[in-house]
């Protein structure tokens, strides 16, 4: 694992349960060839639209976090989150949509694949379903995997990498301060969580990471729907 201090108890068990996972993401086509500069343009194209998709479903699942959350700087935190989601970060596909000639005409004509369908559809179904803990055990993979590996292909990108923007906000402090907060966050609400609902915040963790690996295989294998 990369270095996380902040993580307590339960996300360095919830870390170790999926490094197998993590490491596979790491390793996997679209990331490598991402961090050398060679994934193809179609490719990153297929996942910018994808992922602009992805972070509306994102911001309403941290919008309900932040209506389920105990604490007021929990509140605030989550509600804040969901503004990044929609705002910050589309702001950064929205220079590649622009590079790309994705305008927003064929980005709203551009359904969903059937990975990002599967976990914006899963990660909004438990944002509504299940109780705080579990919400934050389904978000936490996002925010983590993401910083793991944009720290990971920052490590070794060329600084002419084409999608070194990309690189430069995942690996960036401002989003390495929101997954410390995040990962704080989980700990606190699994802190007083029963065996059984700790459990469950790990099967919750466990199905985002596969759903992290989906995404990123669906946009490198171009997988749609056959129908």
């Amino acid at each position: 694992m990369a270095d996380t201090p902040s993580a307590g108890r339960f996300t360095q068990e919830a870390w170790a349960r999926n490094l197998a996972a993590y490491e596979t993401i790491r390793r996997m086509p679209f990331n490598a060839e991402l961090a050398e500069g060679s994934l193809s343009p179609e490719r990153f194209r297929r996942y910018i639209v994808q992922d602009a998709h992805y972070l509306i479903g994102f911001g309403r699942a941290l919008a309900l976090a932040a209506a389920k959350a105990p604490h007021p700087d929990r509140i605030v935190q989550f509600a804040r989150g969901a503004e990044t989601a929609i705002v910050v970060e589309r702001a950064l596909h929205g220079g590649f949509f622009q590079a790309y000639g994705i305008d927003a005409r064929t980005f709203a004509a551009t359904p969903l694949s059937p990975a990002c369908d599967h976990y914006v559809a899963w990660l909004t179904a438990t944002a509504y379903a299940e109780p705080y803990e579990v919400v934050l055990g389904a978000l936490l993979p996002c925010f983590w995997i993401y910083a793991e590996v944009g720290r990971d292909i920052f490590s070794r990108a060329d600084s002419d990498n084409p999608y070194r923007a990309w690189i430069d906000t995942y690996a960036g402090e401002e989003f390495g301060a929101a997954v410390a907060a995040m990962i704080a966050a989980t700990d606190e609400a699994a802190a007083d969580a029963s065996p059984l609902l700790r459990e469950r915040m790990h099967a919750a963790y466990t199905h985002a990471t596969r759903l992290e690996y989906g995404f990123w295989d669906g946009a490198y294998r171009d997988v749609s729907w056959p129908l």
